[in-house]
């Protein structure tokens, strides 16, 4: 693996570069075609390169630019097959899907890609972990709880995108319909500020080097709110872990990652 880089997260859409040495993917394409270009070239990347999109589920700030990308530029989806289906049904296109199984690890180039199921209302969405010459990013995002399995699954991860989307006394007082808040709050919702600490607290250990809180709510938390009670839960593994938020209306920094990992020399 060679860098990767969250290119926006939040309600209004989510992508996330991955650049190996034999690949370059997103994870989501939920920015608008034009967007994901402008954000991709300015790490030097054109959205001719990306060899396949990865697709975590079908709600719209997921897959809002599956459609130019698969049709114009014939880049291969991957998704599972209630997904797939769901795609077809939104977007009224049929890329050239390559349908993996959820709950079952493959590969492409050089990764070993590994979808698991997470809580979240959606047909069949995923997370993701992506290993490659001993690094291991995970990407998990809109889930209600973490779940025996998401926690399982993102044990030995080195670099994780990791949701914290809303301080819940936010969501409570904000304008929002009561139906939003129990769908935001619930079991198939979003993870909170909290519940993402408590996470990150249990999965953590020294090889972990990174760390993005993504798809924070805008309405519901802040940067500094989601670092704040984050950093609380985990106070004392702070100064060895760098954690950061990905922004919405712009690209994260690029995370570089020497390869092989260094455990492994």
């Amino acid at each position: 693996m060679k860098r990767y880089c969250p290119l926006g997260s939040g309600s209004k859409g989510n992508s996330t570069f991955i650049e190996t040495e034999g690949a370059k993917l997103l994870i989501d394409a939920g920015l608008s075609a034009k967007a994901l270009g402008e954000r991709l070239g300015e790490i030097g990347v054109g959205l001719h390169e990306i060899d396949a999109i990865l697709i975590t589920h079908e709600h719209i700030d997921h897959i809002r630019g599956v459609g130019p990308l698969a049709s114009k530029l014939q880049i291969p989806v991957f998704a599972n097959a209630e997904t797939a289906k769901a795609i077809f049904a939104s977007l009224g296109i049929c890329p050239s899907f390559t349908i993996f199984a959820t709950g079952e690890a493959f590969t492409y180039a050089d990764l070993t890609i590994h979808p698991f199921t997470i809580p979240h209302d959606a047909i069949d969405p995923v997370g993701f972990t992506l290993t490659s010459n001993g690094w291991k990013l995970g990407v998990c995002t809109d889930l209600g709880y973490a779940t025996t399995l998401v926690r399982h699954e993102l044990r030995g991860c080195t670099h994780l995108i990791l949701e914290a989307n809303h301080h819940p006394p936010m969501v409570h007082a904000s304008s929002r319909p009561q139906s939003l808040k129990q769908r935001i709050l619930g079991k198939s919702g979003h993870l909170s500020n909290e519940a993402s600490g408590l996470l990150l607290k249990e999965i953590y250990h020294p090889g972990l080097r990174e760390v993005h809180l993504a798809h924070l709510s805008q309405e519901c938390n802040t940067p500094e709110t989601a670092l704040t009670i984050v950093r609380a839960q985990i106070p004392e593994y702070c100064d060895a872990l760098s954690l950061s938020v990905a922004p919405q209306h712009i690209r994260a920094e690029v995370v570089h990652i020497s390869s092989p990992c260094p455990a492994l020399a």
